[in-house]
């Protein structure tokens, strides 16, 4: 510590920093354009699925009221959450598989932070201008002229992201029902305040927080370096064409004043929507979005320069002047193949489990209440709950039958017919002769089939009871 009295003493040191607004420039290239495609194509099925119809009800729909999930044809009840433990198992070696092979591929053109801060910033574009007028209007003091674009800007995010929160919310509750019940405040307190949160929390951080939420709330940024290797794709920068840098004329060639290829014009820097310099190597604030690579390309093209001084190459590939072929042999290397075995293996396994799945289930459970009786007639009854559930989006007709012990029989014709996509909790009762089955508890089998020729069937085991004398 400091003695006292001296200068040191009296100076305060803070870690904090506080937030400098990023002003991302537009920037148009192939990979611009492989950007956009992809927020057009996410946001048509984000936006689309939930008004698709299927055989008069909403394609997709998580009925979570009614436990019922519907897929197109495939509805899933909460005994099938094994598919969805298999769906989270398939998105996260997907995840792993993509960055080992191509690093924050997901991060650049597919996440949803991305998608949606690419469209609110289109809109900020439309109305306020490229990077150097938004800066003018920020650094402007507050008169007519900046409210009103400022107000226009908020009012069309906000319409853009209650339309993002409606559309979420109509994956849980039927969507063409939804703006009748917002006309006539009729939505339930969960429907509120999803569409409210989800609506907030998309203008909040596509307007707002932006890069901040990829450097510093997503956990991907920080552990996605133990997944990448010298042999994985990402943004590079050729230091050794590149360096040293400096500005210059168009018509001077770079080796004769001493200088790369890379004029120092900092292009690259204004067009990161998180605001790094590439040149200075890996970060872990590079979502990989490209647009360092399109801007680059095209000052290179300006400048006569062949293009790929930033691109898309792996760290061996840049250090080793490897080509194309080179670089995607050393590409496909054996974590690589291991990730999408495994990937593969996955997806054949949900794909044929659900191609195979029974639309018939069936849960047998005992009365908890009245084990073994004797009924009016001398024979031992045991009486049974059975929870006939139909997957399909066709009405069964069901035939139920007992087996296991001499004698078994079901009490009443058991048939029974269940809707379609509805189960059906229907009571059974069993009865054995007193001189048939042991004391104790006994093995039987229940017998589901439908009436139709070459219809479904289904076997639930469960005990038939015999009291002790």
């Amino acid at each position: 510590m400091a003695a006292a009295g001296s200068d040191d003493s009296s100076r305060l040191f803070s870690n904090y920093s506080s937030h400098q607004k990023i002003y991302p420039r537009a920037v148009a290239g192939r990979f611009a354009q492989l950007r956009w495609a992809a927020v057009f194509f996410t946001q048509l099925i984000y936006y689309g699925l939930p008004w698709v119809q299927w055989n008069g009800r909403q394609a997709i729909l998580f009925d979570l009221g009614a436990r019922k999930f519907y897929l197109f044809g495939v509805v899933l009840w909460p005994q099938d959450f094994v598919y969805l433990a298999l769906l989270l198992v398939v998105a996260a070696l997907s995840l792993f598989f993509f960055t080992a092979l191509a690093g924050r591929l997901w991060c650049g053109f597919a996440c949803p932070q991305t998608v949606y801060t690419e469209l609110f910033m289109w809109i900020e574009r439309k109305v306020e201008g490229d990077r150097l007028k938004r800066i003018k209007l920020d650094a402007a003091p507050l008169d007519l002229k900046k409210l009103r674009k400022k107000a226009i800007k908020h009012l069309l995010w906000g319409a853009l992201a209650l339309w993002t929160g409606l559309t979420f919310i109509g994956y849980f509750a039927p969507i063409r029902e939804l703006g009748v019940q917002i006309a006539s405040l009729s939505l339930g307190p969960w429907q509120w305040f999803w569409w409210l949160f989800y609506s907030f929390a998309t203008w909040g951080n596509a307007g707002f927080m932006r890069e901040q939420v990829c450097k510093y709330m997503c956990p991907y940024a920080r552990f996605q370096s133990a997944m990448f290797d010298k042999d994985t794709m990402i943004v590079t920068y050729d230091q050794s064409r590149g360096e040293p840098r400096g500005s210059r004329s168009r018509k001077t060639a770079p080796a004769s004043v001493g200088l790369g290829d890379c004029i120092d014009c900092t292009l690259c820097v204004q067009v990161c929507p998180t605001g790094i310099d590439i040149r200075q190597g890996l970060q872990y604030e590079c979502i990989g979005c490209a647009a360092c690579i399109d801007v680059c390309d095209d000052v290179m093209a300006k400048m006569n320069y062949p293009p790929g001084l930033i691109r898309f190459s792996t760290g061996n590939a840049v250090a080793l002047h490897l080509d194309g072929r080179q670089t995607l042999r050393r590409a496909i290397r054996p974590r690589v193949l291991i990730y999408g075995g495994l990937l593969a293996g996955l997806l054949l396994a949900l794909i044929g489990s659900m191609w195979l799945r029974s639309p018939l289930n069936v849960d047998v459970i005992r009365d908890r209440y009245a084990l073994a009786r004797v009924a009016d007639d001398g024979s031992i009854e045991n009486t049974y709950r059975l929870q006939l559930m139909n997957a399909s989006e066709t009405p069964l007709s069901l035939q139920v039958e007992v087996a296991g012990i001499d004698t078994i029989r079901l009490s009443g014709n058991g048939r029974f017919d269940v809707p379609p996509a509805t189960n059906r909790v229907v009571p059974v009762s069993v009865h054995v002769n007193q001189e048939a089955g042991r004391p104790g508890s006994n093995p039987i089998t229940f017998l589901i089939r439908e009436t139709t020729p070459d219809g479904l069937s289904h076997e639930e085991k469960a005990v038939f009871l015999v009291p002790r004398q």
